[in-house]
């Protein structure tokens, strides 16, 4: 399959689109879909992800398969060391270009059918260009639905219909029947909450989502909730906290880049990225709190004592778990630990804020032997 292929594809509707009209869902165009922005309220939705389960579509991202046989040609691409990876066990990593930026950031899992590879709905296009352009073959599964469902008592829910889920441990996946169709389900997700990732069949999401929503622990929730509740998580959001011209030394995503390909190197932008590694990157990814009650909005300047910049501000909003605002940015590194005081400014007004040590909310996610 080829990137002209995809352009080709009638994607522009979500398979579940005419159901979040039917419940009440504000929608807004979002990487090229209407999307549902929220229900009930965001606030009101994001309390409901962090105490019961929220249902999410984000059949807008792009799923992939690329054949096992590729791993090396992926490995000149990611920062991943895919030779080590087991089986079902889903890993974060990053798309990059020659000089370290990050493309965009994903999910990977090996299965027996090849790499699956989920990447941000906005990028997909370009990262399938990336794939093509390295000669690396893949699959676009077009006619698959992705759904999350988050929340303390979503395993719980998806377990009643999908025996063994509640098996799995944070940052593993396998094959299982629900709702009379094969679902790929993964326990992750982008909250903070425990909670799972359900690929499946276009044509089956909507008696999916119908069947959790019969659940009363089971609330829609759009995307103006899941961005508070990324954002409380300290996880980030491609184009706005991650862009070509940040490294992942600066964004603090050293984890994904692994123990072997830190000596080995061998991917793309290694040598700045492991130049970074050694000596420390210019500026880096924080998270703050904010005096007051009023965000700082993406785009907020971040200033020194004397008033320089030193910064911006990549994320920002209401937290409703803390009932503060907050953010993130990227500032100086001589600034990035927790407890500096940094002011920000926004259309002229001046705000002070701390820098906070990430997560701003502790994550639960489920690994073996603790529910944390």
């Amino acid at each position: 399959m080829s990137v002209a292929d995809v352009l080709d594809l009638p994607l522009s509707t979500l398979p579940l689109d005419a159901w979040h009209r039917a419940r009440g869902g504000r929608m807004v165009p979002f990487a090229g879909y209407h999307m549902p922005v929220q229900y009930e309220g965001i606030i009101a939705e994001h309390r409901w992800t962090r105490t019961h389960a929220g249902l999410f579509d984000v059949s807008h991202m792009g799923q992939l398969l690329v054949p096992l046989d590729q791993a090396e040609a992926l490995e000149r691409l990611l920062p991943a060391d895919l030779l080590a990876m087991k089986d079902s066990r889903p890993k974060y990593s990053l798309l990059l270009n020659n000089t370290g930026g990050i493309l965009d950031d994903l999910m990977i899992t090996r299965r027996a059918d090849g790499w699956y590879i989920v990447v941000n709905g906005a990028t997909k296009i370009g990262d399938m260009a990336v794939l093509e352009a390295a000669g690396v073959p893949f699959t676009y599964l077009a006619t698959q639905a992705l759904l999350a469902l988050q929340g303390p008592q979503a395993v719980d829910v998806i377990a009643a219909h999908a025996p063994g889920v509640a098996e799995l441990s944070f940052m593993q996946a396998g094959s299982f029947d629900l709702a009379g169709s094969q679902a790929w389900i993964s326990r992750s997700g982008y909250t903070g909450e425990d909670g799972v990732e359900i690929s499946l069949p276009a044509d089956a999401a909507e008696r999916l989502a119908d069947l959790l929503l019969a659940d009363e622990r089971v609330r829609p929730i759009g995307l103006g909730a899941r961005d508070s509740l990324r954002l409380e998580a300290g996880l980030p959001l491609y184009g706005h906290d991650l862009d070509e011209q940040t490294t992942p030394i600066m964004a603090d995503l050293l984890f994904a880049v692994n123990k072997r390909r830190r000596s080995d190197g061998g991917f793309a932008g290694a040598a700045r990225i492991l130049a970074e590694l050694e000596q420390g990157a210019v500026q880096k990814r924080v998270a703050f709190t904010v005096e007051g009650r009023q965000p700082v909005r993406e785009g907020g300047r971040i200033l020194d004592a004397e008033g320089n910049e030193v910064g911006r501000v990549t994320s920002g909003g209401f937290s409703p778990s803390l009932e503060a605002p907050i953010g993130m940015g990227f500032v100086a590194a001589a600034l990035s630990q927790p407890g500096t005081t940094l002011t920000l400014e926004q259309r002229g007004k001046l705000f002070t804020a701390t820098v906070a040590a990430m997560p701003l909310v502790p994550h639960r996610y489920h690994r073996k032997g603790t529910n944390q």
